[in-house]
């Protein structure tokens, strides 16, 4: 498989020698706890300030699986009654031989709309994508794929560590719209505006399309027992060429833990597990199994992650973490 995923690679820079593109977003299971990952408007969300950090392992037991590392942080703030958030957020995303470093800072700006706010964002940033030709093995791809196809001299293929054209940055733009009610959320956002391009060389590069999310999510309490509430939710993203579905079930049991599963469609299917340590740090955990070929290949996917949230606003009303997703 992955002699495969090298002649993959390799063709592509081989046969096309122009612009690789490119959806490099990494899918994220527990999407709905980490949404200014992908949507500035939810900088902010309940009066928050919100520390949050993930990492995820996919398809482990396979040579150079994908790796990614999100970090963000995120506080609210009144300006003349005007409600305003901040933000900022860092990937660290390995994939094959290719790597993508994010660095953007984000901005909210914030009204009451009946029972909620509705939120506008932007975060503007940068992107740094590498390519790791010194991890390749070019003489055993060579020599499996014929030198008639390909030479390992070959100007179109990015050799090196940065000095040598290999790694590349450039600006980055993202926008979003969010939506928060007692019960309920809906999210909407667009990255990649801009349709950043990473030169490597003349002859290489890599240009990121341009990504939508719309999402949403409906708190249920069950009227039977008031200790529990169902949490389903919807996350869509595409790059209006290919789409990805995300379907989640969870359920919170007296405001603290919370287990479910999800399933993305023609993907994978996974289960989510959460815990309120104490009060504001939550901990989480996804384990996900492809429902395609791949599961032949890989023990399955890990997701873990930590956030802390509390109320800066107003300090003196509450010391228990609230959130419309954490009723």
């Amino acid at each position: 498989m992955q002699n495969a995923i090298n002649r993959l690679i390799l063709a592509v820079f081989v046969c096309s020698a122009t612009t690789l593109m490119a959806q490099t977003d990494p899918q994220i299971g527990q999407y709905m706890h980490l949404q200014t990952t992908y949507n500035p408007a939810a900088a902010g969300e309940g009066d928050l300030m919100r520390v949050a950090g993930m990492h995820r392992m996919q398809y482990t037991g396979i040579r150079n699986m994908p790796m990614s590392t999100y970090f963000t942080f995120s506080s609210p703030f009144e300006i003349k009654k005007t409600k305003h958030a901040v933000g900022v957020r860092f990937l660290n995303d390995k994939y094959g031989f290719f790597m993508n470093q994010t660095f953007h800072v984000q901005y909210a700006y914030r009204h009451k709309i009946g029972k909620g706010y509705l939120s506008a964002g932007v975060d503007l940033g940068f992107v740094n994508m590498s390519f790791k030709t010194d991890s390749l093995n070019l003489d055993q791809i060579v020599s499996e794929v014929g030198e008639g196809f390909f030479s390992e001299n070959d100007n179109a293929i990015p050799k090196g560590t940065g000095k040598e054209g290999s790694n590349g940055m450039t600006f980055d733009m993202g926008v979003g719209l969010y939506y928060s009610a007692p019960t309920w959320w809906a999210s909407v956002s667009y990255s990649h505006l801009t349709q950043p391009k990473v030169e490597w060389s003349d002859l290489a590069s890599i240009k990121l399309v341009g990504t939508m999310y719309i999402g949403g999510g409906y708190n249920w309490r069950l009227k039977h027992n008031r200790d529990w509430v169902l949490k389903p939710s919807i996350m869509v993203m595409t790059d209006f060429v290919n789409w990805d579905v995300n379907l989640t079930m969870l359920a919170e049991v007296k405001e603290r833990f919370r287990f479910g599963a999800g399933y993305r469609i023609g993907g994978s299917v996974n289960l989510l597990f959460g815990v309120d340590i104490i009060s504001g740090l939550q901990l989480g955990y996804t384990y996900e199994l492809p429902a395609n070929r791949l599961l032949k290949a890989t023990y399955g996917s890990h997701e873990l992650y930590l956030a802390y949230g509390f109320n800066v606003l107003k300090p003196n009303r509450t010391n228990k973490y609230k959130s419309i997703r954490y009723l």
